[in-house]
């Protein structure tokens, strides 16, 4: 298991890698033991450009490790298009579970791989902003990057 950590517009954040795999990103930083791994290299660089808005999708290799339901949310999470949103509900329903609002927002807390495994796209059913493990006004900022219209 190697880390990284590196400067964005939100603050230190870092990466963690875990057999080629990256497998947590998140705000603040960690301390490296060793020098990164060349898919930590990769990420750093792709969310360098998600934040310079030339990049739309990541492509390197992730490893989701939860539940078996946070995984199902986090796998619904991956189809959200960039500059879209989908609310609690509609994650809940195109599971099958209708009633599951908020174990899915539970699970959108627990997302280890901010960003890549895009939770912040994920909105209350009036429109508004609802929780965010990075807080709402970054939920806000990562919202407007991808869709300046907003």
């Amino acid at each position: 298991m190697t880390t990284i950590t590196f400067k964005t517009p939100l603050g230190a954040m870092y990466a963690v890698e875990k057999g080629g795999a990256i497998t947590e990103i998140g705000l603040g930083e960690k301390k490296a033991a060793s020098p990164p791994a060349p898919v930590l290299l990769t990420a750093r660089r792709q969310l360098e450009e998600y934040f310079a808005g030339n990049r739309q999708t990541f492509e390197f290799p992730i490893a989701l490790s939860g539940t078996a339901f946070q995984v199902a949310v986090w796998e619904c999470l991956l189809k959200i298009p960039y500059g879209k949103t989908a609310t609690y509900g509609e994650i809940a329903e195109s599971l099958g579970k209708k009633k599951a609002t908020r174990a899915v927002g539970a699970a959108c807390g627990a997302n280890p791989l901010m960003i890549v495994v895009p939770c912040h796209r994920v909105i209350g059913k009036n429109g508004r902003l609802t929780g965010y493990a990075g807080g709402l006004a970054v939920k806000d900022t990562l919202l407007r990057l991808e869709k300046p219209a907003r």
